[in-house]
């Protein structure tokens, strides 16, 4: 159940423009998983449902880069997962339930193996495997690139850069046997520098891990994404997709309303 007052305040969604949500690991059963970055399926569940109750629309990212301004009206809420887990499985066989897509980031330099890149809690277990992101893409899903390994890309230098850029690409064209043109930087990390090699390396939008509106700085290669997190509740769901922000607990909620006493 979702509480009166966030449910109260869900009913004006919608009218900023579309999110973006940002989802890593789906954990099976229903205890909350110790990755910061990882929902339980049951809190999946439960957020797609809601999201499919609340007359959300789901389109790639791709999409949703693509379409002129104004194109998706009313609640829009594009659905994406960095990095490729195996345990996306199951969340991609629950958004094909529901009817719903989204966008997978994946790391190339670890397609069906473990991650190559430093651990930091993440769950055990390798990456999707190639036949697996072939069939996600056959569903409607959209299979983007997050880099070859993963790397801060503001840290290298311009070589390597456009290697980490170009190369993921091409194999992920390679395997999907189709244009690939969505792109998330690796730890929400970026500058000016960033954004002009993922243009020159052929992508068509990017994705940070700055909050707010997807659109809210006109640039495709700059689009905004809310995280989902593992403390997430329906409450808490609700209030993010209402306010476009992380700051939804309930003292940022009495601060909030304060302010706005003050200026009234």
């Amino acid at each position: 159940m979702i509480d009166p007052v966030s449910r109260h305040l869900h009913r004006n969604a919608g009218g900023h423009g579309p999110l973006m949500l940002m989802y890593h690991a789906v954990l099976s059963g229903s205890a909350r998983p110790t990755w910061p970055w990882a929902v339980s399926m049951r809190q999946f569940r439960a957020q797609l449902d809601f999201l499919a109750a609340e007359g959300y629309a789901t389109p790639t990212m791709g999409e949703l880069a693509a379409a002129p301004a104004g194109a998706w009206p009313g609640r829009t809420a594009v659905i994406t997962f960095d990095d490729g887990y195996v345990d996306n499985l199951a969340a991609f066989e629950e958004l094909k339930k529901r009817g719903m897509r989204a966008s997978w980031f994946i790391v190339t330099g670890s397609i069906g193996s473990a991650p190559a890149w430093p651990a930091d809690g993440r769950p055990p277990g390798r990456l999707l495997n190639a036949d697996e992101l072939r069939a996600m893409q056959a569903s409607g899903m959209e299979i983007g690139s997050h880099t070859v390994s993963h790397v801060r890309l503001p840290s290298v230098d311009d070589a390597r850069l456009m290697q980490e850029l170009a190369d993921s690409r091409a194999a992920l064209e390679d395997l999907l046997g189709s244009a690939v043109g969505s792109f998330a930087y690796p730890y929400g990390a970026w500058d000016a520098r960033c954004t002009e090699a993922v243009r020159a390396a052929g992508y068509a939008a990017a994705c940070t891990t700055r909050t707010g509106w997807a659109l809210r700085d006109g640039s495709p290669f700059q689009l905004r994404r809310l995280t989902v997190f593992n403390a997430d509740t329906r409450g808490s769901f609700a209030r993010k997709l209402y306010f476009g922000s992380h700051d939804v607990r309930w003292r940022d909620l009495a601060g909030y309303a304060l302010r706005r006493l003050r200026h009234a």
